[in-house]
């Protein structure tokens, strides 16, 4: 019985086997698209420009000789501008981003 079972195992798997060939249908890949264009500094160009409006009060200062902008629009919590080698990024606020998680896990009210 068990020679039998053995057997069967072995023509099914032949059997699998045989069958890996290439399946119909298949077309190849198209092209991919050109990259971005690049600027003369060699640096792509950012795909989304942020501009500050004209009632957003704008102050600037240069801090390790990086330019950074503090729009504060009127009425809005005030966000950043900071120059870096690929443009301009926008910034909630001046720190690393690094966020230290603050749940309140028990209240004893």
């Amino acid at each position: 019985m068990r020679r039998l079972l053995a057997i069967a195992l072995v023509l099914a798997a032949s059997h699998a086997a045989a069958q890996g060939g290439r399946p119909p249908g298949l077309e190849p890949l198209p092209e991919p698209p050109p990259p971005p264009a690049l600027r003369e500094d060699g640096v792509a160009e950012p795909a989304v420009r942020i501009t500050p409006n004209k009632e957003d009060k704008v102050e600037k200062a240069v801090v390790g000789g990086r330019a950074i902008l503090k729009v504060t629009p009127p009425g809005g919590r005030p966000y950043y501008l900071v120059e870096g080698p690929g443009g301009w990024q926008r910034r909630e606020a001046l720190d690393d981003g690094t966020r230290v998680p603050m749940w309140t896990i028990f209240n004893f009210d």
